[in-house]
Order: structure tokens, then C-alpha cells, then sequence
């Protein structure tokens, strides 16, 4: 990905020339003679406010101008960001589920288990899930090409536009009741299709479409793999009484 007008998207050389330390010029794209980049000689409070504003051209000076796969160690990065993702999605099942379970005080060996593989279904299958349903919408729906670094890329702005999750920090410190958690959701889920729509200058209701289907199908799935894990619990409970009575009467 090389850099890009902010106004357009259209790929360009250079953002700027610099003609000695703290004296530069702007270039202006060739394709709408606009100003390539206005966000480098802003504050990054002024792009932070544009991006939660969800401004294609605050997330094209993201995505391409400033994180770029030519200039940065991209890889590195990905998995990085990958594994940000990650805790802070725990964290949010952590959450959920402590919110559940205030009435009670103290957790049994076998339900701190439980909560465990749960967790790690959530996190790491759900995300999966998420993913392949994600990259198969963009492939159909979008008639998206998708190569090896295509995909790179497409990942690394789908997990920078999850900046929202950020805010879970925050109840940390200040008790929130568990529907601001919904809210995070929606809004890392418009974030992700301003991004896509970024990279690939699909419409904006495709985007919209391609990542609800994917947080959709992932909270189904999810949903699903809960109720099939309770109904075995309660098939297995119920067995317990007939063993019992086996017991007793050849005894």
C-alpha cells in the first residue's frame, strides 16, 4: 500500500517536500488538485476526533499515509495488533460475564473452569468465525480480489478501526452497566466499515452489510455453542439420579 490522497484515495509519490528541517510543502494530488495530506501538519487530537466522527479521509491518512507496509515493519505490527484485539475482547467477555454472576460471591473450581473454555471459545473460535465469514462476504459480496497481502492489509485496518474497544479500559476504573458494552460493539462495527469502505472504495452500505453479517453470524454462532454446551450439562445432570438408583438397588 503506497500513500494516498486523503480527498480521493488516488495513489500518489510523495506527501510532502521538505525543503530543510521544519520547512515543507504539501504536494497536491494529480487527480482533484486538493492538498494530498492536510493531516500532517494537524494535531493528533484533530485526527482522533475525525476518526470517531468516522471521516474517510482521517482513516485514509491512517491507513496509508501513516501506517504504511512500505516504510513500517508490517508484520510485526499485525501481530501486535492481533493480540491487543484479543485481550481486550476477554476482557470484554470478563465483563459480561462478572455482571452475570454478581449474586454470587464466590466461584466454584468447576464453574471458574467452565468460564474459561467458554472465554476461549468466545475470543479465539468466535474471531474466527468472525473472520472467515468476513473475508467470504468481501470476496462475494464486494468481488474483492484477494491476495495474501490484500488480506494483510484488509486485517490491519479491520483491527486499527476496533480502536473503540479502547474504551473498556474505562470501566476499569467507573462502573458501567453491561449495555455500554452493546454500544462499543456498534460503534467498532460502523468504525470497521468506514475502514473497509477506505480500502476498498466499495459503496458504504456494502461495507455496512459485509460487517454486520460477520458480527451477526458470530453471535449467532456463539449463542448457539452456548445452548448446545448447557443442554449437555443438563443431559448429564440428569443422569446422575438414574445411576444413583442403579446403585442403591444392587447394593
Amino acid at each position: 500500500m503506497g500513500y494516498r490522497c486523503i480527498q480521493c484515495g488516488f495513489p500518489i509519490k510523495t506527501l510532502y517536500l521538505q525543503y530543510s528541517p521544519g520547512n515543507i510543502r504539501l504536494m497536491k494530488c494529480e487527480n482533484c488538485k486538493a492538498v494530498a495530506d492536510e493531516y500532517i501538519e494537524c494535531e493528533i487530537t484533530i485526527i482522533i476526533i475525525d476518526l470517531i466522527l468516522h471521516k474517510p479521509k482521517a482513516y485514509r491518512h491512517l491507513l496509508y499515509n501513516v501506517i504504511n507496509q512500505e516504510t513500517l515493519k508490517f508484520q510485526g505490527l499485525l501481530w501486535k495488533l492481533a493480540a491487543i484485539f484479543l485481550l481486550f475482547d476477554a476482557y470484554r467477555y470478563l465483563i459480561l460475564e462478572s455482571s452475570k454472576s454478581k449474586s454470587s460471591s464466590s466461584m466454584s473450581y468447576s464453574s471458574l473452569v467452565s468460564m474459561c473454555c467458554k472465554m476461549m471459545m468466545d475470543v479465539f473460535f468466535g474471531n474466527f468465525i468472525f473472520l472467515l465469514t468476513f473475508f467470504f462476504m468481501v470476496k462475494i459480496f464486494l468481488h474483492i480480489s484477494l491476495s495474501v497481502s490484500r488480506c494483510n492489509g484488509i486485517l490491519l485496518g479491520l483491527l486499527i478501526s476496533c480502536y473503540f474497544k479502547i474504551f473498556l479500559i474505562a470501566m476499569m476504573v467507573w462502573e458501567f452497566p453491561s449495555s455500554v458494552m452493546f454500544i462499543i460493539e456498534l460503534f467498532c462495527l460502523s468504525s470497521n466499515a468506514v475502514a473497509l469502505k477506505v480500502m476498498t472504495e466499495s459503496s458504504m452500505s456494502q461495507c455496512v452489510w459485509t460487517c454486520f453479517s460477520a458480527y451477526a453470524i458470530k453471535f449467532f454462532f456463539i449463542q448457539a455453542h452456548e445452548l448446545m454446551l448447557l443442554w449437555k450439562f443438563m443431559q448429564g445432570w440428569n443422569q446422575i439420579p438414574f445411576t444413583l438408583s442403579l446403585k442403591s438397588t444392587f447394593i
